[in-house]
């Protein structure tokens, strides 16, 4: 980089590391949310939850328990960190040993076999130049 010139979105002195706001304190650095989240409806459910699952599939790279945990059963797995979802919301989570995980949600209404796919997500990593 030429010169003293940052393009940085938040520019940070050298030496320090900006963790979070001054007036918010980190408990457990791995937790998915900050406080504990109740989505209500689908559209809250799009509009939350995929930043949330984002910050969970980063979690099962590096943390082997969680990630067991969240295979055996996502969605308790997501309570006890603080995410409700509605009773009408499943997520199905799949990792192939050479693929990468994917989580799946699905919004079921009662007395009813069909499922409606409300979100996908999956990690995908991208090297650049």
């Amino acid at each position: 980089m030429a010169g003293n010139t940052s393009t940085a979105l938040v520019v940070v002195p050298r030496g320090e590391v900006a963790l979070a706001r001054k007036d918010t304190k980190i408990t457990d650095p791995l937790r998915l949310v900050r406080d504990d989240v109740h989505l209500h409806d689908r559209e809250e459910v799009r509009k939350y939850l995929p930043d949330i699952l984002g910050r969970a599939l980063a979690r099962i790279w590096i943390d082997q328990s969680f990630a067991q945990s969240f295979a055996t059963d996502p969605k308790t797995t997501l309570e006890q960190a603080g995410v409700y979802l509605p009773d009408t919301m499943a997520i199905e989570f799949a990792k192939a040993s050479s693929d990468r995980p994917k989580i799946i949600v699905y919004e079921s209404q009662p007395n009813s076999k069909f499922r409606i796919r409300v979100l996908y997500l999956q990690l995908v990593m991208m090297a650049g130049k």
